[in-house]
């Protein structure tokens, strides 16, 4: 029974076509990244960057180096969308972006952890079987079909985003409309459109709206009945979120995941000029059959359970931000600060003034004032840099922190030096006073 679910063939249209967009969007938001500023902003003006913990390692290359490096990734997103050395491509891809992705947290969004996991689910796929250079170089390699799984595992991947996506907003300051009426009121200055978004029932529409849309869109396209009232909906609910909150490819690739909703005939149909239809059905049980159900498994156990471990964490993530990333959990939230840091000589006990401009662009300061394990970070990097000059110091910080307009309180214990303290990755940091 399972053997038939997974590995019956199915036709591989939909696979190709989103190949073909899938690259695009990668090579589009690759050379995008440049042309807007956002390389420069997040990549080449900062001193450093505030990576992931445990990859301090990873920094932005000096100079203008950076610029080349996404022109790489832009040409590896064009041989992904001709389906030219694709396997290279895609890994090659891949692992540029994962490294970007891991090096800077200034600019935090799901779409970028989501484009790092769509690299590592194509690079198993057959995805360049048909409609590539690479069929055209090697034509015994040309397929019109493909493992069922194919289609399911984006099914299954889009089930759990959305489905925590969902959920992730069934909380007070979302369903009370703090926090969609903050979303409305910073959109206010958009050309044309930010006198509408300020109407009265904006804010109902962006948090029911999105509650729903996010707990309903997978089973609603995959039933034929609601499928094109689903699809259109997606439309409205995408564009929105590309034109509002400028969200990069994010929105046009969740379109692209139609492809593998819709019959095969459809697609074939509007995007492909082949005649034939695989409708064979065969079931074909590949050697590699255990361990692609171990990694699988195993993939798929992390996915549902990274989203929820905040839960685990002692207080409230939106406020210690433990359990926050990797979670599908974007734009609940809204915080603002007072903010310093105070260094100390441990040998003379002089306090030494930090401003934050001398080290940090004005994105990164927000980031060092509102969250803990930035906030460790740079007393880390003081740490260090003050030990250039020789000199061992304490940091403290007294932050004060406002989630949602609401009053503010000490986010950050003042008395602990937070230089000479270790982070903890899996369980609460003491030192992060509790919520409000």
């Amino acid at each position: 029974m399972l053997n038939k679910f997974l590995f019956k063939q199915i036709d591989n249209s939909g696979l190709i076509v989103f190949r073909i967009v899938f690259g695009l969007l990668c090579f589009l938001e690759s050379v995008g990244a440049i042309f807007t500023g956002w390389v420069s902003r997040t990549l080449v003006q900062p001193k450093f960057t505030f990576s992931f913990i445990g990859f301090e390692f990873l920094q932005p290359l000096p100079g203008n180096w950076m610029y080349v490096y996404y022109v790489i990734m832009g040409m590896f997103g064009l041989l992904i969308m001709v389906g030219y050395k694709y396997r290279f491509s895609i890994i090659a891809f891949g692992l540029m972006w994962a490294s970007v992705y891991l090096m800077q947290k200034a600019s935090y969004n799901n779409h970028y952890y989501f484009l790092m996991l769509l690299c590592l689910i194509m690079a198993f796929l057959p995805a360049s079987k048909y409609a590539s250079i690479d069929a055209k170089l090697r034509p015994s390699i040309k397929r019109f079909s493909m493992p069922q799984w194919c289609r399911w595992v984006f099914v299954l991947q889009l089930l759990i985003l959305y489905t925590y996506a969902s959920i992730a907003k069934l909380y007070p300051d979302w369903l009370d409309l703090s926090v969609p009426k903050l979303l409305m009121k910073s959109k206010a200055n958009l050309p044309f459109i930010g006198d509408f978004l300020q109407h009265e029932f904006m804010p109902y529409l962006v948090a029911y709206g999105g509650i729903l849309f996010d707990g309903l869109i997978i089973p609603l396209l995959l039933f034929k009945r609601t499928r094109k009232y689903a699809f259109i909906v997606s439309i409205f609910f995408h564009m929105f979120n590309s034109i509002v909150f400028q969200v990069g490819v994010f929105p046009y690739l969740s379109l692209a995941f139609s492809l593998f909703f819709f019959e095969p005939k459809t697609i074939r149909n509007l995007f492909l000029k082949r005649k034939s239809l695989y409708t064979e059905g065969e079931v074909i049980v590949p050697n590699y059959k255990t361990p692609l159900l171990v990694f699988a498994s195993i993939y798929f156990v992390i996915q549902v359970l990274l989203p929820i471990r905040h839960h685990f964490i002692p207080d409230d993530v939106l406020w210690t931000e433990e359990g926050h990333r990797l979670s599908w959990r974007m734009m609940l939230r809204s915080k603002s600060s007072y903010t310093s840091y105070k260094v100390v000589d441990k040998a003379t006990g002089e306090i030494i003034p930090i401003n934050l401009e001398h080290y940090l662009t004005r994105k990164q300061i927000r980031l060092a004032s509102t969250k803990p394990d930035v906030i460790w970070q740079f007393a880390q990097y003081l740490k260090e840099d003050f030990k250039k000059k020789d000199k061992d110091i304490q940091v403290f910080v007294n932050a004060n922190v406002s989630v949602n307009n609401k009053p503010h309180h000490q986010l950050i214990d003042p008395k602990v030096d937070l230089a000479n303290v270790e982070w903890n990755v899996f369980k609460h940091n003491d030192w992060i006073r509790p919520s409000k």
